[in-house]
């Protein structure tokens, strides 16, 4: 919906009646602001860097200036001793997310080598350069007074795998927070019928996220698969052959046809803008929207693999799910748990329906269906396991009027599925299955739910502190 980028703002505090005390005190903590604007720095983002900020007045200044770059996060690098006045105009006027950096340059001081510099005020300014710890109490207790929340990272300003590892999480959780308030969700067709746990709160959902909504009607998709002509749908078979696992039983009229619905999915998307889609319908028997809504699958795999993730049975909660694990390079397929497996401990997850293809492991298997079971029509679908190794779910939960975020670790492990058509994988958890269910369950999700590769529970821990979101880990 923009092509706005990620603005992360930086700036160092200092005092500046240090200045004319201590040589070199200020271009030395300047350095230090400068350093970390080469950690911040990524091919996506504009880094926002006010330098040293030494004194009210400047902090007035630099608050204004982050407003007008319309920054998305603050990052505060206390780099020596310096007074709340010099943080709170910043912070303030900016009003976004702030995280304070309390580094050090080095693990520890060298005592011996400090103490030997006999020069008592060149001593002090050494000391100076390292006591960066000293003032954040005092900015804390200054936001907490205000009212203004704010993030830790304690560690040293280099070789520092922590330090490395929370600011990576931070700016992936930026990202992810930016990416969902520009996003546009489709919405086309209705609920499925009876699935009261899948019904949302649209404004909810625009509020917390800062998502917009976009009701897309079935009659544009139809318009467009008429309108598609057989040279695209010839390319787009030829792309469906690159990137699934055809099987032998399919019927090449069913893969055409789903051909010709992909490329009517894809320029739906391209014509809203939409970067997720929620969808379902089930019109009536013969009907040309039941032939339509009955060979989206294809193509809503193509679309969720490159980046604009579709949910079905109307879940856009779980849209919204699917869109944060993406973001995050995680992937996001769309899943459910069906069954247990107590003589290995697993838990058996999929769903029919889209996948998302990236995460698969090995190639995505087209199978063909006589029924959609609970669906109408048949045709072409797809069968897939989530690559085997970690794992975290996500659920975007609605309830008591508010948006919860509830997520567990845990690994996809090799063994027996369902060869049904469906995605399907056998999750494994530190719990056990029957406690990471009864976990799960407690925390009243819908049915539903994302599944994306790696671990990736403290970023999104991370984003629901960015939001403002309560977010729940089980596992």
């Amino acid at each position: 919906m923009t092509d706005r980028i990620l603005k992360v703002g930086l700036f160092g505090i200092g005092l500046s009646t240090y200045w004319p005390q201590f040589e070199g005190l200020e271009d030395r903590l300047t350095g230090y602001v400068g350093q970390m604007a080469e950690k911040l720095a990524r091919p996506d983002i504009e880094v926002v860097n006010l330098g040293l900020i030494d004194s009210a007045e400047a902090a007035y200044d630099a608050g204004h200036r982050f407003r007008e770059a319309d920054v998305d996060i603050i990052f505060l690098h206390v780099t020596t001793y310096a007074l709340s006045s010099t943080v709170l105009p910043v912070v303030r006027r900016a009003r976004v997310p702030v995280v304070i950096l309390n580094l050090q340059p080095a693990a520890a001081i060298d005592y011996h080598s400090f103490n030997s510099l006999g020069d008592r005020t060149k001593m002090t300014g050494d000391w100076l350069a390292h006591c960066g710890a000293c003032p954040v109490p005092e900015i804390a207790n200054v936001f907490r007074r205000s009212g203004i929340a704010f993030h830790q990272i304690t560690g040293m300003l280099n070789g520092d795998p922590h330090v490395d590892r929370e600011i990576g999480d931070w700016m992936d959780a930026a990202r992810v927070a930016h990416v969902m308030a520009h996003n546009r969700l489709g919405v086309m067709g209705r609920y499925y019928n009876g699935m009261l746990d899948i019904y949302s709160d649209l404004t909810a959902q625009a509020a917390a996220f800062g998502t917009h909504i976009e009701i897309v009607e079935i009659d544009e998709l139809a318009r467009l698969r008429r309108e598609a002509t057989e040279a695209e749908v010839e390319l787009c078979l030829e792309n469906i052959r690159s990137e699934f696992d055809i099987q032998p039983d399919c019927d090449p009229a069913e893969l055409h046809r789903a051909a010709h619905t992909a490329v009517a999915l894809r320029k739906l998307a391209e014509q809203k803008k939409l970067g997720s889609l929620a969808y379902y319908y089930e019109s009536v028997a013969g009907h040309e929207y039941e032939d339509l809504i009955a060979s989206v699958i294809v193509g809503c795999s193509l679309l969720t693999a490159a980046g604009i993730p579709v949910a079905g049975e109307y879940e856009i909660k779980n849209a919204q799910a699917m869109k944060i694990m993406d973001t995050f390079g995680a992937g996001g397929s769309f899943t459910e748990y069906y069954a247990m497996d107590f003589n290995d401990d697993v838990v058996l997850m999929g769903h029919d329906g889209p996948g998302h293809i990236k995460v698969s492991e090995g190639r995505t298997k087209i199978r063909p269906l006589k029924v959609y079971h609970g669906k109408v029509g048949s045709g072409i679908s797809v069968e897939m396991s989530v690559r085997h190794g970690p794992v975290t779910l996500l659920s975007v939960i609605e309830r008591e009027g508010r948006i919860v975020l509830l997520c567990a670790e845990g690994q996809s492990v090799p063994g027996p599925i369902l060869e049904i058509g469906n995605t399907n994988s056998r999750y494994k958890f530190d719990v056990g299955a029957r406690r990471f269910v009864e976990d799960w369950n407690a925390q009243g999700p819908a049915h539903h739910c994302a599944v994306g590769v790696g671990h990736i529970a403290r970023k999104i821990a991370k984003l629901g502190e960015l939001l403002g979101l309560q977010v729940v880990q089980v596992c």
